[in-house]
């Protein structure tokens, strides 16, 4: 296991992205095949998908090195820059989509969990997020499984106590669905996920 004192986050955004893309898009279906997610991903869709990190203004991947590989990244952008149904969802609830900055996916290989560096993902977020002085609130959203699913994992501890520490609370009154394959499964289907709130 690697010391997370040996592992260096670097705040990519724009053009300096487009490097690292391939070796992105190849971790996140990589660490996504993972409960609760269980994503039958393809890495060219996933580069396809990270153009958006490379493209929008305000985004930013902040991205974990050991040595010069990518072990783990997370991503974030303004609401804004998501699609429409995503922000109606705030705006229903009486919320300005525009002060949002919304925390996309963390992915963090297994050998380097439990070192803190998922922490040191949200700080970095956060303090990319108040660096514009435009945003009031940091959002991010969990796919909701059921308990019975025969591939959640015997013993899996769920994420909420972590999220918690860190400041963030789940809305219950927030929730979108999305679409993606999950293992085993010859079809896309909808999950729920619902989108847990910190004020910045």
């Amino acid at each position: 296991m690697r010391k997370a004192t040996e592992v260096r986050l670097q705040t990519l955004t724009g053009t300096a992205l487009l490097p690292y893309l391939p070796a992105l898009g190849q971790l996140r279906v990589e660490v996504f095949r993972d409960w609760p997610y269980i994503y039958d991903g393809d890495a060219a869709y996933e580069e396809t998908y990270l153009r958006t990190y490379a493209a929008a203004t305000r985004a930013a991947v902040i991205a974990a090195f050991d040595g010069a590989e990518i072990v783990g990244a997370a991503t974030c952008l303004p609401l804004t820059d998501e699609p429409p149904d995503m922000q109606q969802v705030f705006t229903d609830a009486g919320m300005d989509a525009a002060s949002v900055f919304y925390f996309g996916e963390s992915v963090l290989r297994h050998a380097y969990r439990g070192q803190g560096i998922g922490v040191r993902f949200f700080e970095h977020r956060e303090a990319h997020a108040r660096s514009f002085g435009t945003y009031t609130t940091a959002a991010f959203c969990a796919v909701e499984r059921p308990d019975t699913h025969p591939l959640k994992p015997v013993g899996f501890i769920p994420l909420d106590a972590f999220w918690s520490k860190r400041g963030f609370t789940k809305q219950p009154s927030l929730r979108c669905k999305m679409s993606w394959l999950d293992l085993g499964k010859r079809q896309d289907t909808e999950k729920y996920l619902i989108f847990c709130t910190k004020n910045l």
